[in-house]
């Protein structure tokens, strides 16, 4: 595995809170959208979620809109 001296801290994205292009924390989260216990294991969607680290704004979005 490479290393490098550059920590990765975010991406830079606006933010509509804030008003301003500000570093946001990004990560993939598995949430499951049905509420009928016999059907969760089918109805699991990958979410993109962004947190501002300015103001801790938080935005998520479904990934697979089909």
């Amino acid at each position: 595995m490479a290393t490098t001296d550059d920590p990765f801290d975010g991406i830079t994205e606006r933010c509509d809170d804030c008003g301003l292009e500000t570093l946001h924390e990004v990560s993939v989260q598995i949430r499951t959208e049905s509420l009928k216990n016999e059907n969760a294991e089918f109805s699991r969607e990958p979410y993109r979620v962004a947190e501002c680290q300015r103001c801790g704004n938080r935005t998520s979005q479904r990934m697979n809109n089909a």
